[in-house]
């Protein structure tokens, strides 16, 4: 585990010293974040950090596979990582171009679906799908399919929840960390995918570190789509890397592994992206919108009018994302029983966070409303 750890400080101090250049840069092509009536930020921001985020990962990685200690992870016949770097650039790509001139969201939507049709055309795709102790064999073309759509559902979901300083880097560094978590427990069993799918999941880690330390409130860069569309294409790839390719049959005996976990964990990892993404699809659809059309109703919009403030609904989500993506891998070494017990002691606690403002600012109104009719009620008197 030393050696992941290792590498995702590398990606951490990477993205951390390329993203001061990467600020300068996005201000001189004019990729600056304007304010517009969904934002948060009340200050003209730099945008396109998701370029530093892409330097870390890539050196990172090429530092992995140079690396003769970890040199299992990358079998000779097999060119996955490149494929995945490829599309990892390409998808930047995309994004940058959307920081600077801001797309129509249909042809944004085109490449998004361009690339990730190439990656999985390229071999990164899920050709077997766990259930029990038995796997289930999809067609190419099928595999192909799948493996595009939760590409692009999870570019698009990460995308949603970019709202707040902070909040997408902290969130998909939370999943990263659960699934590389559970990868690394596997890769005893599955050395070559599931290490690396660590490899991956703990660059990935890095790489939002590195770039939260920017980004924190008030950030001085944002990641902008070149960012979120990146890391959402990252995390869905390292878990199609394992998922696509685990043999349940082959687990340990004694790891009381769930037969769905390797087919829900990824979606429980990006649990809170894709809840808002579900949110604003069915709110903006029921309206007669495009689900792409901006509003102010996302779950961190709702956060700052109940009363938050940005730094403290993004701990707050922080926290149901942690809570989501780590208790779904307790699974693998207690019992229901605890978990439920453990859920049973978070889940309060962070609904009373949650919630704790919206009845101060309740209070407060009925306190107003309250002396307001007292005044009204003397008036009356008076006359």
């Amino acid at each position: 585990m030393r050696v992941y750890l290792f590498i995702a400080l590398i990606a951490a101090v990477v993205t951390f010293i390329a993203t001061p250049p990467i600020r300068l840069l996005a201000i001189k092509v004019g990729a600056i974040g304007q304010i517009r009536a969904r934002d948060m930020h009340t200050t003209p921001t730099p945008r396109m950090g998701g370029v530093a985020m892409l330097i870390g990962f890539a050196v990172a990685l090429c530092f992995a596979r140079s690396a003769p200690w970890i040199s299992r992870v990358f079998p000779r016949s097999d060119n996955q990582s490149w494929i995945i770097l490829a599309g990892a650039a390409m998808i930047c790509a995309l994004g940058v171009c959307d920081d600077i001139w801001d797309l129509d969201w249909m042809l944004k939507m085109s490449g998004q679906i361009l690339i990730a049709v190439f990656v999985s055309w390229k071999g990164v795709q899920i050709v077997s799908l766990p259930w029990g102790t038995t796997l289930i064999t999809a067609s190419p073309s099928l595999s192909m399919a799948i493996t595009a759509l939760l590409i692009v559902t999870s570019i698009n979901a990460v995308n949603f929840v970019d709202g707040l300083d902070g909040l997408a880097a902290g969130i998909v560094a939370i999943g990263g960390l659960a699934f590389a978590t559970y990868s690394y427990i596997l890769s005893r069993s599955q050395p070559s995918f599931a290490s690396m799918a660590t490899l991956l999941d703990m660059i990935l880690v890095g790489v939002c570190i590195g770039f939260l330390i920017h980004n924190w409130h008030p950030a001085s860069i944002f990641m902008g789509d070149s960012g979120s569309m990146l890391l959402g294409y990252l995390v869905t790839c390292a878990s199609v890397v394992l998922t696509g390719h685990f043999d349940p049959s082959t687990m340990h005996s004694g790891i009381a592994m769930p037969v769905f976990m390797p087919i829900l964990l990824p979606i429980l990892v990006l649990f809170i992206p894709v809840l808002d993404m579900c949110m604003a699809i069915i709110r903006r659809t029921s309206h007669g919108q495009s689900p792409m059309h901006p509003d102010r109703m996302h779950l961190h919009h709702r956060m700052i009018r109940i009363g938050h403030t940005v730094r403290g609904a993004v701990l707050i989500m922080w926290g149901w994302a942690f809570v989501i993506a780590f208790s779904s891998i307790m699974t693998l070494f207690y019992t229901a029983s605890v978990i439920i017990t453990m859920l049973c002691i978070l889940v309060p606690i962070l609904s009373a966070l949650t919630l704790v403002p919206h009845y101060r600012q309740r209070l407060r109104e009925i306190r107003q409303e309250n002396l307001l009719a007292q005044q009204q009620k003397g008036e009356h008197k008076n006359d």
